[in-house]
């Protein structure tokens, strides 16, 4: 073997290795964030019904989330106006029975319609705030839209007043990147799902790789992954070797708690707290 040839070999062997380890480790948390966060079981758009008698993403599910103990998770994006409202859907139709993107409405528009044939309307994030304070703790998760930035800035100007255990998730990673660079107080957590979820949502294939792989947590640099629940990629995995928080969505039974340190769950009574 020509020994001229090894070592520049060896060096681009450990480049290689080194590679996947930069692109997916987490940012740090403290013992103190990782406390408040882990082994938490989060109430999906809040306490919602199987029936849609108490809606998902409501004023009533939320409270009864944070009066029973759980952990919240919700939604937030802007109204045409630039509100930050709480509702999942890019759309209307599924929940409103209207078909509108949200994005197209003002606020005023938005608030005469109703959630799943209840009296419930789409509330502000405002007024969630006020009605959940004390919670457990609060995954809040930033949907990806036309206006991202403004929706970033103006979700923070919530928080900042907002007193009590937040965290921030996203699907989007440029969205957890901002978070990074303008709350680095904030927990904050990448969304991310398998191949198949994204390539049926018309994510090409390399773009969908990388996100199902989260081989951009380097722009971001997460303290969790928030992974649909199911068999997670080997670089999800390493992430969570090196520090990142395991939570998985949605759940919809209590043996999803084995091996994860926060769960997402609907449509169950599971405990408040199991770690």
């Amino acid at each position: 073997m020509n020994k001229k040839l090894l070592k520049p070999g060896l060096i681009a062997a450990a480049v290689c290795a080194a590679l996947p380890v930069y692109a997916v480790a987490p940012g740090r948390i403290s013992r103190r964030q990782r406390s408040i966060f882990r082994g938490v079981n989060y109430a999906h758009r809040g306490l919602h019904t199987r029936d849609r008698s108490v809606p998902e993403n409501s004023i009533p599910a939320f409270r009864q989330a944070a009066r029973e103990g759980y952990g919240i998770e919700l939604d937030v994006q802007l109204s045409r106006d630039g509100q930050v409202v709480v509702f999942h859907d890019d759309t209307l139709d599924r929940v409103c029975g209207v078909h509108a993107r949200v994005d197209e409405l003002s606020y005023e528009e938005l608030s005469k319609l109703r959630l799943c044939g209840t009296e419930e309307e789409i509330p502000l994030f405002q007024d969630v705030l006020n009605s959940i304070r004390g919670c457990e703790a609060l995954i809040v998760e930033l949907k990806n839209g036309r206006r991202n930035r403004e929706l970033c800035e103006k979700t923070k100007a919530l928080l900042d007043e907002y007193h009590g255990n937040v965290c921030i998730e996203s699907f989007n990673p440029l969205i957890v990147a901002w978070f990074r660079l303008h709350a680095p107080e904030l927990v904050r957590g990448q969304l991310a799902t398998t191949m198949e979820n994204y390539t049926e949502d018309g994510i090409p294939g390399v773009q969908a790789f990388v996100l199902h792989n989260t081989l951009l947590n380097f722009l971001a640099r997460p303290q969790f992954i928030a992974y649909r629940i199911g068999p997670r990629p080997p670089l999800v995995h390493l992430s969570a070797a090196l520090g990142a928080l395991n939570i998985g969505w949605t759940s919809h039974e209590p043996r999803s708690e084995r091996g994860r340190d926060a769960v997402i769950f609907e449509f169950y009574r599971p405990r408040q707290r199991y770690l």
